[in-house]
């Protein structure tokens, strides 16, 4: 049963390659969604795909790549309608800031 999840992550997590990271993690689990960055220096994702790989994406970025320090992981419910954000012809996308 597909789940989809959407996360803001806190702390040390711009400049330091975690968007790259989150995408890299999701197109290895199979994952569909996107990742961006936000103005407050959250990084915003969601994920879509079989819950046992969603729930190990999430614990991917409670770690988040070797420069980052990730103080919070707000995890919600995401819709359907979210993943239209992506760029046509994308799995998963890094999208601009917001």
């Amino acid at each position: 049963m597909n789940s989809i999840r959407h996360i803001i992550v806190r702390g040390r997590v711009q400049g330091v390659g975690f968007r790259a990271f989150v995408e890299g993690e999701a197109l290895r689990y199979g994952l569909e969604g996107w990742v961006r960055n936000r103005h407050d220096g959250s990084v915003e994702t969601i994920f879509v795909g079989p819950s046992e790989l969603v729930q190990a994406m999430l614990e991917a970025c409670r770690r988040g790549p070797a420069q980052a320090r990730v103080d919070a992981l707000d995890d919600r419910d995401g819709g359907e309608d979210q993943l239209d954000l992506r760029r046509p012809g994308e799995s998963f996308s890094v999208l601009p800031t917001v």
